[in-house]
């Protein structure tokens, strides 16, 4: 009986109706919300970001309101995705690659221009002494100024900006005037009191105890230029630089971002305050990168293989103590491996000098300083070469070694005729993962040495021990300059740079993609 009222034609088409209706009023929010982000991006001028957010939701909405495209709606969140957080952060990095900018020119032309033109400077001509009185009608302001004393309407300090007239006063206000340390608890008020005198100058406070008229820094022309009118500079707009500029080279700031082309990429190969950093530490990275997947997979293979043998016993235990370092977090390994490296205090440096009567300068010399940091990150990386080989080494069959012993081969012969040649083809893949991340492991080299030793002559900031993406790191966040072109030219490099190499080694290695 119940199943029969529900399957009726109409409970039926009601409950369709109802899902439908609650299926296209979420859709509508959604699409709702999506338009009022985009307006708030576009009034905010963040054009970019806005144009991003729009054919995201006009892709959406294609896809979930044509029926033809059905088929596409499950898999276009993970393309959206895709789109959001890797194509266009990498489209957006290669684009500022080929501007300027930097913390000297974040903004706009136009944000330049408002900026400048709403700075003022206090006239010292025009300046008086003022004491503040309080009455019953509220604060007056009395000015004494050298020809003429000057006394405001009485007015309430209140928070916000508060404007009153200033009038010709021969005597002095009734009352007494407060004490500095009333005016001082006042001060913040008082910032924002404008006194407009008879002539219409405007007069704010300029210190504890005085008032000054208020003029604009610059006044524009209709070409474009700014004077500034304390100094009677004239400043013409130069979009190749992306500065006001005048005619003696003097530059204001802010600047403002404008294209500069391919400066950017020229200046790491022209520059050689830049050059030479740069190819030092591509080839470091380089080095470091190959150098970290060999030793962790020789460590790993090796602990693999001695797990692999018969007559050991508890292998459980051990296997569980040599993954330890990959359980631990990295980051705190790095800190303890810093400790053990110290100079003066670190235990290894101890036992050397116990031991060999040597303390050697770990994070002074380059050499000793790489070799640490291919010795720490050895220890990061071998438990995953270790799980890898286990599991491939289970893989083959024991018949092959059986047979190699019998023909008389040893431990080192089985390992290049046998074991090498059968898991490497299923090891490339990762082994190739694993140059890349090391190649921009950018976590070591922040908290183990932060770049040290430095690069002598270099014009950014360099270290003997940067990776490439730890440089580029210091030349956007570290620099006094803030060089974000610069730092995304070289971040478009080194992805150049790791996309070339995995993509030769994958077709060396004879691996589709």
């Amino acid at each position: 009986m119940i199943t029969e009222t529900l399957s009726s034609p109409g409970i039926e088409s009601r409950y369709f109706m109802f899902r439908a209706f609650l299926k296209w009023s979420a859709l509508a929010a959604l699409v709702g919300m999506s338009l009022y982000l985009i307006l708030a991006l576009y009034a905010q001028r963040e054009f970019v970001f806005a144009m991003l957010f729009l054919v995201l939701t006009a892709s959406a909405v294609m896809v979930f309101f044509n029926r033809k495209l059905y088929a596409h709606r499950y898999i276009f969140p993970a393309i959206a995705g895709m789109g959001l957080f890797v194509i266009f952060p990498l489209m957006y990095t290669i684009g500022i690659g080929f501007t300027n900018y930097s913390a000297s020119n974040l903004l706009s032309f136009g944000q330049v221009q408002e900026n400048l033109l709403s700075r003022t400077y206090q006239s010292e001509a025009v300046r008086y002494d003022y004491e503040l009185y309080k009455t019953n009608a509220g604060y007056i302001v009395h000015l004494k100024g050298k020809h003429q004393n000057l006394t405001s309407a009485p007015m309430e300090l209140e928070a916000g900006e508060t404007t009153a007239p200033v009038l010709p006063l021969s005597g002095q206000p009734r009352g007494e005037a407060l004490g500095i340390r009333d005016i001082i608890q006042l001060r913040e008020l008082l910032s924002q009191v404008t006194l407009i005198t008879e002539d219409g100058r405007e007069l704010s406070q300029a210190s504890l105890r005085s008032f000054a008229a208020i003029h604009p820094q610059f006044s524009q022309h209709d070409n474009g230029s700014l004077t500034d009118n304390q100094t009677g500079t004239t400043y013409f707009p130069d979009h190749e630089t992306g500065f006001y500029r005048s005619a003696d080279g003097e530059t204001l700031s802010p600047g403002w971002t404008v294209n500069i082309g391919w400066d950017n990429y020229l200046k790491v190969v022209s520059d050689p305050t830049i050059r030479g950093p740069f190819f030092q530490i591509f080839v470091w990275t380089l080095s470091f990168a190959v150098a970290t997947v060999i030793f962790t997979l020789a460590l790993g293979l090796l602990l693999a293989n001695l797990l692999q043998w018969d007559q050991i016993r508890g292998k459980g235990f051990y296997r569980t103590m040599l993954i330890l370092p990959y359980a631990v977090p990295a980051f705190i390994s790095i800190l303890v491996f810093k400790g053990l490296f110290n100079q003066n205090f670190g235990e290894i440096n101890l036992v050397l000098e116990g031991l060999f009567g040597l303390r050697p300068d770990w994070f002074s010399d380059p050499a000793l300083a790489r070799t640490m940091i291919l010795i720490v990150n050895t220890w990061l990386g071998y438990p995953y070469m270790m799980l890898l080989c286990m599991g491939l080494l289970q893989a083959i069959p024991r018949d092959l070694y059986e047979a190699s012993a019998m023909d008389g081969a040893g431990p080192v012969s089985n390992l290049f005729n046998i074991t090498l040649p059968l898991i490497i083809k299923p090891l490339m893949p990762l082994l190739i993962a694993s140059f890349a991340f090391n190649f921009n492991n950018f976590v070591l080299i922040a908290l183990l040495t932060g770049g040290a030793p430095d690069i002598i002559g270099a014009s950014t900031p360099a270290g003997t021990t940067d990776l490439l993406v730890s440089y580029t790191y210091r030349i956007a966040f570290q620099d006094s300059g803030q060089n974000f072109g610069l730092a995304a030219a070289i971040a478009t490099a080194i992805f150049l740079v790791v996309g070339a190499l995995s993509l030769i080694n994958l077709k060396l290695s004879k691996i589709k993609v």
